[in-house]
């Protein structure tokens, strides 16, 4: 299924020289672009909310007929805990997180710990945990961590954008992580020169127009034919004002839409 997650109203929600958007105003955005799905992913607000407000959003979810999936960052035990009791509340059936959280950077031998004590919650519930591949871990090991449980409530979520910091091909993450793949963040990247020709930027590009090799995931993932959602994102640097800025992450989400649809 194709979802929109919260990477794709960055600028929207950020509120720069208008009014944040707001949740459940995703939400219907969401909605209206007919889309059935929404990842509620590093969305610092969801931390702060009361159960009353989650409430009330999940209710607002319900209402407009979105599927919810939750994103987090980190794997410690009460971090994982209470994304579990907020996946109850929006009837999310996934959690998409990563091995480093805001105050944790735990070793190999760490991680596994906190991942036994934590899987058994969610594997009860029957709500899949999805560790992203980034760049402060190696693939490999991510790869390695992941396949040791042998659960399928715990995945790999895939972002082969984000290790080419580590200088990781994003094929080679994407044939790696294929077999555990449980769902796939959708974004285009490129890299462009910087102004006086020293250096380069790279950053996010207009889905299908950058580097990211997007049939080569399809082929080797599969993710229609195993019922992997893929998540709409966007890495849209600043386009020097708000207007154009928000307009054109709009024009963006659509493309990335349209996109996916003509490969399905």
């Amino acid at each position: 299924m194709i979802g929109l997650g919260t990477y794709a109203f960055f600028w929207q929600h950020a509120g720069r020289g208008a009014e944040p958007l707001s949740l459940t105003g995703a939400f219907t955005a969401t909605r209206d672009a007919g889309v059935d799905l929404f990842q509620i992913c590093d969305y610092a607000p969801l931390d702060a909310m009361s159960d009353a407000e989650v409430a009330d959003a999940a209710a607002v979810a319900r209402d407009l007929g979105l599927t919810i999936q939750l994103g987090t960052k980190g794997i410690d035990p009460a971090r994982l805990e209470r994304y579990l009791r907020l996946a109850e509340a929006f009837d999310a059936r996934l959690v998409r997180s990563m091995l480093y959280g805001p105050d944790s950077r735990p070793t190999p031998a760490q991680a596994e710990v906190w991942l036994r004590e934590a899987l058994p919650a969610y594997e009860a519930a029957g709500v899949g945990l999805a560790l992203e591949t980034y760049e402060q871990v190696a693939t490999a090991d991510l790869v390695k961590l992941v396949a040791s449980f042998g659960s399928p409530q715990l995945g790999i979520c895939l972002d082969p954008a984000n290790v080419v910091a580590r200088l990781e091909l994003p094929r080679d993450c994407v044939g790696l992580t294929a077999d555990l793949v449980a769902n796939v963040h959708v974004k285009d990247f490129a890299f462009d020169r910087q102004a006086g020709w020293v250096g380069f930027t790279y950053s996010g590009a207009s889905m299908g127009t950058g580097l990211h090799d997007y049939p080569h995931l399809l082929e080797t993932v599969r993710p229609r034919e195993r019922g992997i959602d893929e998540i709409v994102e966007h890495w849209l640097p600043w386009q020097g004002d708000a207007e154009t800025t928000i307009r054109t992450e709009r024009e963006w989400t659509r493309a990335t839409i349209d996109y996916l649809r003509s490969t399905s």
